[in-house]
């Protein structure tokens, strides 16, 4: 069933129809002749039979509860380069070198939650750590939910920490060895095998 208008004379009026077949060919039947559109619409008639019809339609429910603002807001969020970099960040042991290294320290925030996002942000949609905070919300991450913009300023000030005295033996004339020089170093020596090195005699 449908609604059609049909124009007569000056006037239009609203009318019910239905396609029945009847002997191989399509034909129409005329359900309900509603009334002149002009006055159907000046009333408000038509407005209040549609409404009321809506309430046995759910897909039109749906949409008026939507524009009515009744529905609960969902929001939903990404989690493929989530997967799998948190599955590579556990596989090549950067998430125990970032843990160990920070063992003695006292952060009251989780600083390895922090630089692995702020790897992610800048792996997936390069940026700045004010731009990793923001495109966070984008994301579904374990334990960066609580995170802040000064966390991921001090977990990158972390990594950036120039090493005492007693480890700067390997610095190069340009800079001093810092905490990413140690996370750098460490990572080689998880990966490196017996066959690393190769001696001529």
């Amino acid at each position: 069933m449908f609604f059609r208008t049909k124009p007569s004379g000056t006037r239009t009026y609203l009318q019910i129809v239905e396609n029945r077949r009847e002997g191989g060919r399509v034909r129409q039947q005329v359900i309900a002749t509603l009334g002149r559109l002009d006055e159907l619409q000046a009333s408000g008639e038509l407005d209040r039979l549609l409404a009321s019809g809506a309430r046995f339609a759910q897909g039109i429910a749906v949409i008026s509860a939507h524009r009515q603002g009744e529905l609960p807001v969902v929001t939903t969020r990404r989690i493929g380069a989530v997967r799998v970099f948190e599955r590579l960040w556990e596989e090549t042991g950067c998430r125990a070198v970032v843990v160990d290294l920070l063992r003695e320290r006292r952060f009251e925030f989780p600083v390895e939650r922090a630089v692995f996002l702020t790897v992610l942000h800048r792996l997936v949609d390069p940026g700045s750590d004010r731009a990793a905070e923001k495109w966070r919300g984008e994301y579904a991450m374990a334990g960066t939910e609580d995170l802040a913009l000064h966390h991921l300023y001090r977990a990158m000030g972390w990594l950036g920490e120039v090493l005492p005295e007693t480890d700067q033996d390997a610095a190069t004339p340009f800079s001093a060895r810092c905490v990413k020089d140690l996370i750098e170093e460490r990572l080689f020596a998880r990966r490196r095998d017996l066959f690393s090195t190769l001696e001529l005699v």
